[in-house]
């Protein structure tokens, strides 16, 4: 009886899983394989040198920032070679290195790092650092001038000058074979190079329960109705631009996105119904990108409000009796 009783204790829930970070983050590139490779068929080594550049960037701005701060390297749970990964899919083959550095250290640098790492982020990584090098575009287009020398092309860049499916549809040019379209056509950002990539991807997130339809369907389902309703093909604005990327890659982050499953449903008809404003009222360029980034900063008040009560909380006041204070929710 004198043996000590070797007893772990720990919080609720007890759920046990083989899953954790480096796994996930694992999956997720294992995804975005598919149409990374088509790219690359299109636009040859333009695209695996763009995704080099980024991916190094990532991990050496985490590696600096994290030194900065004094705090311990993590680049083995592989969130900075998924950043890194995400940026480069978000522009196009024909992008300057050194605008992809930019992006990717704004990104990890000043999105992910300074405002406590991973899981704290209250914005994508990836899309804040694209939309930011649009934002700082007067600059960028200076400093294009200036370094325009400092690119690096291979062959097979030159099928980027077509116009991309978004513009042929705002300014009612005849559109892409439907088939072609959705397997393989090489206009607009690497990502948007195959729907049918994209899909197979967000397959397979499914499958490994990494995300759940909540979020992407919400987001598509409000897409095509609202483009239906304003006169548009809506076939074509489900397929076209990054609206896949985003629903099945960007909105889904698990750290800036709801818990709850109201939630997600409500972040993902929200998310729509700017890309509908965006693509149809206003300019339709990266529309996905930034109707991400202004619901990600309500997730919060999603969560709060569709959060799960407290047991034996109730969402209405009970009308005191005999005495007994109204109970109230926090």
């Amino acid at each position: 009886m004198n043996k000590a009783l070797n007893l772990q204790f720990s919080t609720s829930p007890h759920l046990h899983s083989q899953a954790n970070v480096s796994t996930a983050m694992r999956d997720v590139i294992i995804a975005l394989i598919p149409v990374s490779l088509v790219a690359t068929y299109f636009f040859k080594l333009n695209v695996p040198f763009l995704i080099f550049v980024c991916i190094a960037s990532a991990m050496l701005t985490e590696v600096i920032f994290r030194k900065i701060m004094r705090k311990p390297l993590s680049l083995h749970d592989g969130s900075a070679v998924l950043t890194g990964l995400l940026v480069a899919l978000c522009f196009s083959a024909a992008t300057p290195w050194w605008l992809a550095m930019v992006a990717t250290f704004i990104g990890v640098g000043l999105a992910k790092e300074l405002l406590g790492g991973l899981g704290w982020n209250r914005f994508n990584p990836a899309l804040f650092g694209r939309v930011s090098v649009i934002l700082l575009a007067p600059w960028i287009t200076f400093l294009n001038n200036e370094f325009f020398h400092w690119r690096v092309s291979f062959p097979g860049i030159d099928t980027v000058t077509q116009a991309t499916p978004l513009a042929l549809l705002q300014m009612g040019l005849p559109l892409p074979n439907m088939g072609t379209f959705f397997f393989g056509y090489p206009g607009g950002g690497i990502a948007e190079t195959s729907s049918f990539a994209l899909l197979l991807g967000g397959a397979y997130l499914l499958y490994k329960k990494h995300i759940s339809w909540h979020i992407p369907v919400s987001m598509l389902a409000t897409v095509f109705v609202g483009v239906a309703v304003l006169g548009q093909n809506p076939f074509f604005h489900l397929i076209s631009g990054g609206l896949l990327l985003g629903a099945f890659f960007m909105a889904t982050d698990w750290v800036t996105s709801p818990i709850t499953k109201k939630g997600q449903i409500v972040f993902g008809v929200c998310i729509g119904i700017l890309v509908v404003i965006f693509r149809i009222i206003l300019a339709p360029t990266e529309g996905v990108a930034f109707a991400i980034l202004i619901m990600n900063a309500f997730v919060p008040a999603i969560d709060n409000a569709t959060r799960r009560l407290k047991f034996g909380e109730t969402r209405t006041p009970v009308p005191a009796q005999q005495g007994v204070p109204v109970q109230k929710t926090s």
